[in-house]
């Protein structure tokens, strides 16, 4: 038996806020299930991110070798940011966060879609953007920000992808897709 998807919503009986931070807000809501009975989500309100495959004229990636705490591990990602606001457009983050950490900006930026890392528990949404026609400038990273920037050719990272060599999810699914969207 299917249900219709409309009647499969949830819907939220009461909502309170349990943290405030600079960029995470956790909520504990009550909600309505669809037989009635109640039941509890925690959740977490993101302002959102975007992120880039910057791809040079002779098919390399400018990625980023980056400490993340969480996992006590120096990570492989790409270009990446979380919005200023709600209301900032994300293909302007994506080009900030490009300059500011890799020192480059782009003549073309094609996008690659929206990206859900955890729809079971966070409201995040990464945007995610190809960037080509490069041009190097000065890198002007965060007071807090510390990172390595390397060139690896675009095929390269498929397999890194494909061979579980790159963890971040953002990471994976942009390369994929640039790749598809390049041809390779």
């Amino acid at each position: 038996m299917r249900i219709d998807e409309e009647k499969l919503k949830e819907i939220t009986v009461s909502s309170e806020e349990v943290f405030s931070g600079r960029m995470l807000h956790v909520f504990n809501d009550k909600i309505r299930l669809l037989n009635g009975h109640e039941s509890t989500r925690e959740l977490i309100r993101h302002v959102g991110a975007s992120c880039v495959v910057p791809v040079t004229d002779d098919g390399r990636v400018i990625v980023e070798r980056q400490y993340r705490y969480p996992f006590d591990a120096v990570m492989t990602e790409i270009p990446a940011g979380k919005l200023d606001s709600k209301a900032e457009d994300p293909l302007e983050a994506a080009k900030r966060e490009l300059r500011e950490e890799t020192g480059y900006s782009a003549d073309h930026w094609q996008d690659l879609g929206a990206f859900y890392p955890t729809v079971a528990y966070s409201d995040e949404i990464i945007y995610t953007y190809l960037a080509t026609g490069l041009h190097k400038g000065e890198q002007n990273l965060d007071d807090d920000e510390f990172l390595n920037v390397e060139l690896v050719p675009l095929k390269e990272l498929v397999e890194d992808v494909m061979n579980g060599k790159i963890a971040d999810g953002k990471t994976q699914t942009a390369i994929l897709k640039a790749a598809r969207v390049l041809g390779i």
